[in-house]
């Protein structure tokens, strides 16, 4: 399967709180890398929350890893809504929680998956949707001549910029989005007239 160029994710872990008809309903989202991370996340809420009428859950890590949970509420009102919601936003590696504390007024089906759809946005959007992107390592090795030409250029650019290495020659690791990377690759040669070492590493999705 082709390696993305990038994704939409959340940002961390993020928490609000609504009151619907009395309800109060608990909202925490949180980014995790597996299915194994997801099923801790949740178990933990529904352990700190033990005392709660519903803990509902929903996890999307990829389109082939995904899980609804009612726990408990009418089937289809709250873990499916929520799952939705995650597919809507198309953020992957995310897991969220709603727990209820039930008010006394019942909400009807109707009402409950808009609750619980709300909710999963509250939480999306305290946590903050991030797009990380694929980066591609380069290294490049040249001499000091070069130096003064390479930082004025380099530190113009959007790229995450490693610290250099002072040894009889210069090494400097840059980030760069894989689709960018023979553009600046050629910018680089030109710069230095050709008089540089370029290698190409590891592949890491990151976020500006």
């Amino acid at each position: 399967m082709k390696t993305p160029l990038s994704y939409l994710t959340i940002a961390g872990y993020g928490e609000t709180e609504i009151i619907i008809q009395k309800s109060r309903f608990i909202c925490q989202a949180s980014p995790v890398k597996t299915e194994e991370e997801a099923q801790k996340f949740i178990a933990d809420i529904a352990k700190k929350y033990w005392d709660a009428s519903h803990n509902c859950s929903a996890y999307l890590v990829t389109d082939l890893i995904q899980k609804a949970s009612d726990d408990g509420e009418p089937s289809g009102t709250a873990g499916k809504p929520m799952l939705e919601v995650l597919h809507v936003k198309k953020v992957q590696y995310t897991a969220v929680v709603i727990t209820r504390y039930f008010g006394g007024i019942k909400l009807g089906a109707g009402g409950l998956v808009r609750a619980y759809s709300q909710g999963t946005s509250a939480a999306l959007e305290a946590a903050g949707i991030v797009q990380p992107v694929l980066h591609q390592s380069i290294t490049i090795t040249f001499d000091y001549a070069h130096i003064g030409k390479l930082e004025h250029e380099l530190r113009q650019t959007p790229y995450f910029l490693d610290q250099p290495v002072f040894t009889e020659h210069i090494s400097w690791t840059l980030w760069v989005p894989v689709d960018e990377v023979a553009q600046i690759q050629a910018q680089i040669i030109d710069w230095t007239h050709g008089q540089v070492k370029v290698e190409l590493g590891e592949l890491e999705y990151r976020v500006k």
